[in-house]
């Protein structure tokens, strides 16, 4: 069974809003969205698990996290949305939350590096 975000340790991201931007926008389907926030989610529980050390070690995490967006692409698709600007944004925005929130300075750029969106 998925853990929840409640059960999270860190209160910050235990409070946070993810995707905030895609839940308010009706072009993303929220039951989609909540896929996304579910891939957020299980990130934070991966960091809180494995604790990395080093920003390395955090890229690898957040690359795994990305990978899983990037499957998520097709079912976007066939519900005649997408991960465009906005939400590319919005999701790039709530990976570097996330790891500033587990005290890491990361290049945002580099915490989605594998992206295909």
């Amino acid at each position: 069974m998925a853990k929840k975000q409640e059960e999270l340790t860190n209160e910050a991201v235990r409070n946070y809003a993810f995707l905030k931007e895609m839940y308010e926008d009706s072009y993303f389907p929220n039951k989609l969205v909540d896929k996304g926030k579910a891939i957020l989610v299980g990130l934070c529980f991966k960091i809180e698990q494995k604790q990395p050390k080093t920003l390395d070690e955090l890229y690898k995490l957040t690359h795994a996290a990305t990978d899983k967006f990037n499957d998520l692409q097709s079912d976007f698709y066939e519900a005649d949305s997408e991960i465009e600007t906005g939400a590319r944004e919005c999701i790039a925005v709530d990976f570097a939350f996330v790891a500033g929130a587990y005290g890491f300075e990361a290049d945002i750029e580099e915490l989605i590096a594998t992206r295909d969106w």
